[in-house]
């Protein structure tokens, strides 16, 4: 893959007082890359209880093209593409949502536990200019596997 239209990926999830902290872990590190530092700040949940905050920003190109190497084994990735205008917002940010349970298991799909906040680049810094960036790409990783 060469050019990435991508300026970086945040990842981030949720470990509440209910799950292990080292699977919680293992499922975010599914998209990063090997050795990649994770972010972790405590706060507490609305009846005190305590929930571990897990993030990571991806800024390096090759760093970014080993996340999106990851979002290629998704199954719905032609309807993410057609969801791409609701994805994508003023800001020019992707958004998408993995499955935590899922990547526990190293399986890639859409559904609830994991943040995928993608900053699309776009000159000018246009929702439309970045929806069609981020197809491209998507396209291209589709078509890549």
């Amino acid at each position: 893959m060469p050019k990435i239209p991508l300026h970086y990926v945040d990842l981030r999830t949720f470990c509440y007082a209910t799950e292990d902290e080292k699977r919680v872990e293992e499922a975010l590190r599914t998209f990063l890359p090997e050795e990649f530092e994770i972010d972790r700040v405590e706060t507490e949940g609305h009846y005190g209880d305590r929930i571990l905050v897990l993030s990571a920003r991806v800024e390096n190109a090759d760093d970014v093209r080993h996340v999106l190497s990851r979002l290629a084994d998704l199954e719905d990735l032609d309807r993410l593409l057609d969801e791409l205008d609701e994805r994508v917002t003023e800001n020019t940010e992707l958004f998408l949502r993995l499955d935590k349970q899922a990547a526990f298991g190293d399986e890639v799909r859409l559904g609830d536990g994991i943040t995928f906040r993608a900053k699309v680049e776009a000159y000018p810094a246009k929702k439309e200019t970045a929806v069609e960036n981020a197809r491209e790409v998507l396209e291209r990783l589709r078509d890549e596997d």
